[in-house]
Protein backbone atom coordinates (compact mmCIF):
# COMPACT_ATOMS: atom_id res chain seq x y z
CA UNK A 1 0.00 0.00 0.00
CA UNK A 2 1.23 3.67 -0.68
CA UNK A 3 1.90 5.51 2.32
CA UNK A 4 3.05 9.40 1.91
CA UNK A 5 4.29 8.70 -1.33
CA UNK A 6 6.65 5.99 -0.51
CA UNK A 7 6.18 2.13 -0.36
CA UNK A 8 5.89 -0.13 2.57
CA UNK A 9 7.03 -3.74 1.54
CA UNK A 10 5.19 -6.47 3.81
CA UNK A 11 6.79 -10.06 3.54
CA UNK A 12 4.98 -13.49 2.63
CA UNK A 13 4.10 -14.62 6.35
CA UNK A 14 1.40 -16.81 7.73
CA UNK A 15 -1.92 -15.05 7.91
CA UNK A 16 -2.26 -13.17 11.37
CA UNK A 17 -5.63 -12.27 11.15
CA UNK A 18 -6.38 -14.90 13.97
CA UNK A 19 -3.95 -13.98 16.47
CA UNK A 20 -5.67 -12.77 19.10
CA UNK A 21 -4.23 -14.03 22.59
CA UNK A 22 -1.74 -11.29 24.10
CA UNK A 23 1.84 -11.69 24.19
CA UNK A 24 4.09 -9.74 26.35
CA UNK A 25 6.66 -7.73 24.91
CA UNK A 26 8.85 -6.10 27.79
CA UNK A 27 8.87 -2.22 27.91
CA UNK A 28 6.98 -2.43 25.01
CA UNK A 29 6.39 1.38 24.80
CA UNK A 30 10.17 2.18 25.72
CA UNK A 31 9.19 4.05 29.65
CA UNK A 32 11.90 2.09 30.81
CA UNK A 33 14.53 3.83 31.73
CA UNK A 34 12.86 7.31 31.84
CA UNK A 35 15.24 10.18 30.36
CA UNK A 36 15.45 13.04 32.25
CA UNK A 37 14.06 16.55 32.17
CA UNK A 38 16.00 18.26 29.25
CA UNK A 39 17.85 15.53 27.82
CA UNK A 40 16.53 13.84 24.60
CA UNK A 41 17.57 10.64 24.61
CA UNK A 42 19.75 7.72 26.87
CA UNK A 43 21.53 5.13 25.61
CA UNK A 44 19.86 1.75 27.22
CA UNK A 45 16.97 0.14 26.31
CA UNK A 46 15.35 -1.42 29.40
CA UNK A 47 14.64 -5.17 28.01
CA UNK A 48 16.27 -4.76 25.44
CA UNK A 49 19.88 -5.10 23.55
CA UNK A 50 20.82 -2.16 21.12
CA UNK A 51 19.34 1.27 20.58
CA UNK A 52 18.79 3.96 22.81
CA UNK A 53 15.74 5.87 24.77
CA UNK A 54 14.16 8.72 23.17
CA UNK A 55 12.19 11.24 25.43
CA UNK A 56 8.44 11.59 25.14
CA UNK A 57 9.03 15.18 23.80
CA UNK A 58 12.32 13.96 21.49
CA UNK A 59 9.57 11.39 20.39
CA UNK A 60 6.75 13.33 19.78
CA UNK A 61 4.41 10.51 19.87
CA UNK A 62 0.48 11.10 19.78
CA UNK A 63 -0.05 9.27 23.30
CA UNK A 64 2.98 10.30 24.70
CA UNK A 65 4.94 7.36 24.82
CA UNK A 66 8.88 7.50 24.88
CA UNK A 67 10.42 5.74 21.82
CA UNK A 68 13.61 3.62 20.76
CA UNK A 69 15.98 4.35 18.08
CA UNK A 70 17.14 1.66 15.85
CA UNK A 71 20.42 0.65 15.45
CA UNK A 72 21.92 0.78 12.00
CA UNK A 73 22.53 -2.04 9.66
CA UNK A 74 25.66 -4.11 10.14
CA UNK A 75 25.34 -3.21 14.08
CA UNK A 76 26.54 -5.88 16.18
CA UNK A 77 23.51 -4.95 18.75
CA UNK A 78 20.88 -3.94 17.07
CA UNK A 79 17.39 -3.49 18.62
CA UNK A 80 15.67 -6.70 19.32
CA UNK A 81 13.87 -8.45 22.27
CA UNK A 82 12.77 -11.95 22.55
CA UNK A 83 8.86 -12.72 23.21
CA UNK A 84 8.75 -15.06 26.33
CA UNK A 85 5.48 -16.99 27.03
CA UNK A 86 5.45 -17.74 23.26
CA UNK A 87 6.34 -21.07 22.23
CA UNK A 88 7.54 -23.39 19.07
CA UNK A 89 4.71 -23.51 16.63
CA UNK A 90 3.22 -20.66 17.63
CA UNK A 91 1.72 -17.58 15.25
CA UNK A 92 2.45 -13.82 16.10
CA UNK A 93 1.75 -11.17 14.99
CA UNK A 94 3.83 -8.03 15.46
CA UNK A 95 2.23 -4.50 15.79
CA UNK A 96 4.07 -1.05 16.62
CA UNK A 97 4.34 2.20 15.48
CA UNK A 98 7.09 4.12 13.63
CA UNK A 99 8.56 7.74 12.48
CA UNK A 100 11.16 9.22 10.35
CA UNK A 101 12.47 11.02 13.69
CA UNK A 102 12.88 14.94 13.45
CA UNK A 103 16.56 14.60 13.07
CA UNK A 104 15.25 14.24 9.02
CA UNK A 105 14.31 16.94 7.09
CA UNK A 106 11.92 17.52 4.63
CA UNK A 107 14.00 15.92 1.24
CA UNK A 108 16.46 14.40 3.49
CA UNK A 109 15.16 10.64 2.02
CA UNK A 110 13.41 7.82 3.09
CA UNK A 111 14.15 6.36 6.01
CA UNK A 112 13.89 2.64 5.95
CA UNK A 113 14.19 -0.45 8.40
CA UNK A 114 13.51 -4.51 8.78
CA UNK A 115 11.81 -6.82 11.13
CA UNK A 116 13.93 -9.94 11.31
CA UNK A 117 12.87 -13.24 13.21
CA UNK A 118 14.53 -16.72 13.24
CA UNK A 119 12.94 -19.34 10.71
CA UNK A 120 13.63 -19.43 6.68
CA UNK A 121 10.31 -19.46 6.51
CA UNK A 122 9.98 -15.76 7.97
CA UNK A 123 10.89 -13.81 5.55
CA UNK A 124 12.31 -10.17 6.48
CA UNK A 125 9.68 -7.31 7.02
CA UNK A 126 10.95 -4.37 4.99
CA UNK A 127 9.40 -1.18 6.06
CA UNK A 128 9.31 2.56 5.13
CA UNK A 129 8.22 5.37 7.72
CA UNK A 130 6.13 8.24 6.34
CA UNK A 131 8.17 10.91 4.84
CA UNK A 132 10.32 12.84 6.81
CA UNK A 133 9.36 16.65 8.02
CA UNK A 134 11.62 17.68 10.29
CA UNK A 135 8.58 17.10 12.83
CA UNK A 136 7.31 14.13 14.42
CA UNK A 137 5.21 11.84 11.43
CA UNK A 138 4.00 8.70 12.85
CA UNK A 139 2.51 6.15 10.78
CA UNK A 140 -0.03 4.11 13.83
CA UNK A 141 -0.40 0.11 14.10
CA UNK A 142 2.61 -1.75 11.41
CA UNK A 143 2.19 -5.20 11.67
CA UNK A 144 4.38 -7.83 10.75
CA UNK A 145 3.28 -11.53 11.06
CA UNK A 146 5.38 -14.89 11.58
CA UNK A 147 5.37 -18.57 12.57
CA UNK A 148 7.84 -19.29 15.75
CA UNK A 149 10.53 -22.29 15.02
CA UNK A 150 11.50 -21.46 19.04
CA UNK A 151 10.29 -21.20 22.34
CA UNK A 152 10.49 -17.25 23.20
CA UNK A 153 11.81 -16.10 19.22
CA UNK A 154 14.07 -13.16 19.27
CA UNK A 155 12.75 -9.93 17.14
CA UNK A 156 14.96 -7.90 15.68
CA UNK A 157 14.47 -3.80 14.13
CA UNK A 158 17.57 -2.76 12.16
CA UNK A 159 17.43 0.64 10.23
CA UNK A 160 18.76 0.16 6.37
CA UNK A 161 19.23 3.58 6.00
CA UNK A 162 21.65 4.88 3.31
CA UNK A 163 20.90 8.82 3.51
CA UNK A 164 22.00 10.35 6.68
CA UNK A 165 22.31 6.76 8.12
CA UNK A 166 22.92 8.24 11.95
CA UNK A 167 19.49 9.49 11.54
CA UNK A 168 16.95 6.49 12.36
CA UNK A 169 14.09 5.92 12.78
CA UNK A 170 12.47 5.52 15.79
CA UNK A 171 9.72 3.38 16.65
CA UNK A 172 7.56 2.60 20.29
CA UNK A 173 4.27 0.65 21.21
CA UNK A 174 5.74 -2.30 20.06
CA UNK A 175 2.81 -5.24 21.28
CA UNK A 176 1.69 -8.55 20.55
CA UNK A 177 -0.62 -11.14 19.92
CA UNK A 178 -0.39 -14.98 18.95
CA UNK A 179 -2.03 -18.07 18.53
CA UNK A 180 -0.54 -20.55 21.04
CA UNK A 181 0.14 -24.01 19.44
CA UNK A 182 -1.73 -27.06 21.23
CA UNK A 183 -0.14 -28.85 23.96
CA UNK A 184 1.33 -32.08 23.19
CA UNK A 185 2.11 -35.18 24.63
CA UNK A 186 5.20 -35.23 26.98
CA UNK A 187 7.00 -38.06 24.86
CA UNK A 188 5.58 -36.75 21.42
CA UNK A 189 9.13 -35.68 20.31
CA UNK A 190 12.32 -37.05 20.22
CA UNK A 191 13.81 -35.10 22.93
CA UNK A 192 11.77 -36.22 25.41
CA UNK A 193 13.02 -39.65 24.97
CA UNK A 194 15.69 -40.08 27.40
CA UNK A 195 17.11 -43.10 25.05
CA UNK A 196 17.07 -40.16 21.48
CA UNK A 197 19.87 -39.60 20.15
CA UNK A 198 23.56 -40.35 21.44
CA UNK A 199 22.12 -41.94 24.64
CA UNK A 200 20.37 -44.85 22.01
CA UNK A 201 24.31 -46.61 22.29
CA UNK A 202 24.37 -46.76 26.39
CA UNK A 203 23.95 -49.95 28.19
CA UNK A 204 20.69 -49.07 29.87
CA UNK A 205 19.39 -48.16 26.81
CA UNK A 206 20.14 -51.08 24.81
CA UNK A 207 19.22 -52.99 27.40
CA UNK A 208 15.72 -51.39 27.46
CA UNK A 209 15.86 -52.39 23.89
CA UNK A 210 16.49 -55.60 24.16
CA UNK A 211 13.46 -56.10 26.91
CA UNK A 212 11.60 -54.21 23.61
CA UNK A 213 12.42 -56.62 21.37
CA UNK A 214 11.63 -59.69 23.44
CA UNK A 215 8.70 -58.21 24.22
CA UNK A 216 7.68 -57.96 20.67
CA UNK A 217 8.75 -61.84 20.17
CA UNK A 218 5.62 -62.49 22.76
CA UNK A 219 2.75 -59.62 22.94
CA UNK A 220 0.17 -59.74 25.32
CA UNK A 221 -1.97 -61.42 23.10
CA UNK A 222 -0.65 -64.49 22.22
CA UNK A 223 -1.94 -66.72 24.96
CA UNK A 224 0.27 -70.07 24.08
CA UNK A 225 3.72 -67.70 23.76
CA UNK A 226 2.53 -66.19 27.02
CA UNK A 227 2.22 -69.70 28.88
CA UNK A 228 5.75 -70.82 27.34
CA UNK A 229 7.12 -68.45 29.32
CA UNK A 230 5.06 -67.75 32.34
CA UNK A 231 4.09 -71.54 32.71
CA UNK A 232 1.34 -73.61 33.52
CA UNK A 233 0.85 -71.65 37.21
CA UNK A 234 0.95 -75.39 39.12
CA UNK A 235 2.38 -73.96 41.87
CA UNK A 236 0.20 -71.08 42.55
CA UNK A 237 -3.35 -73.50 42.09
CA UNK A 238 -1.77 -75.99 44.28
CA UNK A 239 -0.70 -73.07 47.35
CA UNK A 240 -4.79 -71.73 46.86
CA UNK A 241 -5.62 -75.44 47.03
CA UNK A 242 -4.16 -75.86 50.34
CA UNK A 243 -5.20 -72.24 51.47
CA UNK A 244 -9.16 -73.67 50.77
CA UNK A 245 -9.09 -76.55 52.48
CA UNK A 246 -7.11 -74.80 55.46
CA UNK A 247 -10.03 -72.25 56.02
CA UNK A 248 -12.52 -75.04 55.52
CA UNK A 249 -10.73 -77.25 58.12
CA UNK A 250 -10.64 -74.17 60.49
CA UNK A 251 -14.79 -73.35 59.69
CA UNK A 252 -15.50 -76.88 60.64
CA UNK A 253 -13.61 -76.94 64.24
CA UNK A 254 -16.98 -77.02 66.89
CA UNK A 255 -17.46 -74.27 68.88
CA UNK A 256 -20.79 -75.32 71.26
CA UNK A 257 -19.89 -76.43 74.73
CA UNK A 258 -22.20 -77.51 77.73
CA UNK A 259 -21.71 -74.77 80.22
CA UNK A 260 -21.15 -77.50 83.13
CA UNK A 261 -18.44 -79.09 80.76
CA UNK A 262 -16.71 -75.83 80.66
CA UNK A 263 -16.95 -75.26 84.54
CA UNK A 264 -15.50 -78.23 84.94
CA UNK A 265 -12.23 -77.63 83.56
CA UNK A 266 -12.31 -74.16 84.87
CA UNK A 267 -12.56 -75.56 88.41
CA UNK A 268 -9.90 -77.49 88.48
CA UNK A 269 -7.42 -74.57 89.51
CA UNK A 270 -9.38 -72.57 92.12
CA UNK A 271 -10.38 -75.91 93.92
CA UNK A 272 -6.39 -76.97 94.29
CA UNK A 273 -6.10 -73.58 95.91
CA UNK A 274 -8.52 -73.46 98.00
CA UNK A 275 -8.70 -77.30 99.37
CA UNK A 276 -6.87 -76.58 102.09
CA UNK A 277 -8.56 -74.06 103.06
CA UNK A 278 -11.18 -74.83 106.35
CA UNK A 279 -13.98 -72.82 107.44
CA UNK A 280 -13.13 -70.61 109.95
CA UNK A 281 -9.55 -69.05 107.93
CA UNK A 282 -11.51 -66.74 106.15
CA UNK A 283 -14.60 -64.61 106.86
CA UNK A 284 -16.35 -65.82 103.73
CA UNK A 285 -16.19 -69.98 103.44
CA UNK A 286 -14.41 -70.49 100.42
CA UNK A 287 -16.68 -72.58 98.97
CA UNK A 288 -18.61 -68.90 98.70
CA UNK A 289 -15.97 -67.53 96.64
CA UNK A 290 -16.64 -69.23 93.11
CA UNK A 291 -18.84 -71.46 91.82
CA UNK A 292 -16.87 -74.18 91.65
Amino acid sequence: MILSGTIAITPTVPAGAEDTEPAVVVNGTFSSPTVPAGQDWVTSVDGWTGGVTASATRAGHPRGFQAASLATAGSTNPLSTRLRGVRTGATVTLTWDDNPETCAAQGSGNRTYTVTVSGDLNTPGNFTTNTPTGRPNWFLGRTYSFTAVEDAPKITFTSTTTTNPGCRPVITNVAAKQTAPPLGSPQSSASSDPCAGDAASTSQCTAVSGNQAEIDKCPASDKECLASVAGDGKAEKDGIAKETQAVEAFGNIPRDQDPNTAAADLCALPNALTAAAGPGDAVVPPSDWWLC
